[in-house]
């Protein structure tokens, strides 16, 4: 989502009707206005009328090329235009051209240089009323002063729009990336550490209990099935290809048993307690909790010492789920796992706290009430 909004906010390349059509409007508005003037009162000689000519035409095209050079449009939109009132006996609507192009300065964020040719306009102006021009006075000075400032304000506050949407989809792309991170950091690293765990297990029993080893051989099969199939499910929702809808479950409590009989072949027993009424959890709870226990127990996997069991207790409140995972592991475990918690902080228990924080939540791990490592969390339903 956060790629489709850079896309709709991404600027048309030079050239392009963007650029043509402010051009053109301007140009068939003086064309018109100037060839009325000519037809039912010539006032200028052919010279002066060629001349005028040509600046209507070059002020109103060079804002074609207006992206490419920002500030040297409006500084020869603004020339032409002095030219032109100065030479030309027609009070023709070529400062459209002028607005336009301080509009545009502005909507490019070089608010200072559009604010330095408007005052210079402006002062040229007021310098020609000084002078005796008939064609302007204090009132059209000021009502130019209002109608320059006008443009640049608007110009200012839809460059910060464009700002604001922009900066605002880099940080859901980054959000988004670091959402995937987590995912795969939680998905692969959970089996990884079972088969590292099984098949170190399946070297040791290979020759003394060949049927111990054949059964942690066949666990190793399982997992890497199960690595290979939620990598590429999540290889999958990355490419956005268009591919058959998963058949499996999304993660979830509803799978908490898979989790249960994966840590089986590793060597210690996992025992899940719920207490409240079960409900629906939303669908971004539910994921967390789920994730939140299989991190639990890759660590325990992989930093386990002595563990023989691992206590999992679900609490269902009226507005949030509290988890709990403890192991028996006793205070060396406990101490070994918070070393190695500092060591790889912003993936494993990093990462689960920033699950629960993003739903309103939070999490603690560290020593338990009986000794073991335990991981509390608490998740609210409305974040």
């Amino acid at each position: 989502m956060a790629a489709d909004t850079m896309r709709r906010l991404r600027r048309e390349p030079y050239g392009g009707a963007a650029e043509l059509l402010p051009a053109c409007g301007v140009l068939l508005l003086v064309a018109v206005w100037t060839a009325a003037s000519l037809l039912l009162n010539p006032a200028d000689p052919s010279p002066v009328t060629v001349l005028g000519w040509l600046l209507n035409a070059a002020a109103c095209g060079a804002l074609y090329v207006r992206r490419r050079y920002p500030v040297a449009v409006p500084v020869f939109v603004l020339a032409a235009t002095a030219t032109y009132y100065v030479t030309s006996e027609y009070d023709g609507p070529l400062v459209l051209a002028l607005v336009l192009a301080l509009h545009f300065l502005a909507a490019e964020g070089r608010l200072q240089a559009a604010l330095a040719i408007a005052a210079v306009a402006v002062i040229g102006v007021g310098i020609g009323t000084l002078a005796g021009n008939e064609d302007t006075n204090i009132v059209s000075v000021f009502m130019l002063t209002g109608w320059l400032v006008a443009v640049v304000a608007l110009g200012t506050m839809r460059h910060r729009r464009f700002a604001y949407a922009e900066e605002e989809a880099r940080l859901r792309a980054t959000e988004e990336r670091l959402r995937i991170a987590r995912e795969l950091h939680d998905v692969i690293g959970h089996r990884i550490s079972l088969i590292n765990v099984q098949s170190g297990a399946s070297l040791h029993r290979l020759k003394k209990h060949p049927e111990e080893a054949e059964e942690a051989l066949a666990a190793i099969k399982e997992n890497s099935r199960e690595a290979l199939r939620e990598l590429r499910a999540t290889l999958g929702v990355l490419r956005q290809v268009d591919e058959a809808a998963p058949t499996r479950p999304a993660p979830g409590l509803a799978r908490l048993g898979e989790l249960v009989a994966a840590a089986r072949p590793a060597g210690f027993e996992v025992r899940v307690h719920s207490r409240g009424r079960a409900r629906e959890l939303p669908a971004a709870v539910d994921l967390a909790a789920f994730r939140i226990v299989q991190e639990s127990l890759t660590n325990v996997t992989r930093h386990a010492r002595g563990v023989t069991a691992v206590e999992v207790r679900l609490d269902f409140g009226e507005r949030e789920l509290s988890l709990a995972i403890e192991d028996d592991g006793g205070p060396a475990s406990a101490a070994h796992r918070k070393t190695a918690r500092h060591s790889t902080a912003g993936s494993g228990i990093e990462g689960m706290r920033e699950r629960a924080a993003m739903l309103g939540g939070e999490l603690s791990a560290g020593q338990g009430p009986r000794g073991g490592f335990a991981v509390n969390a608490r998740l609210p339903y409305v974040s």
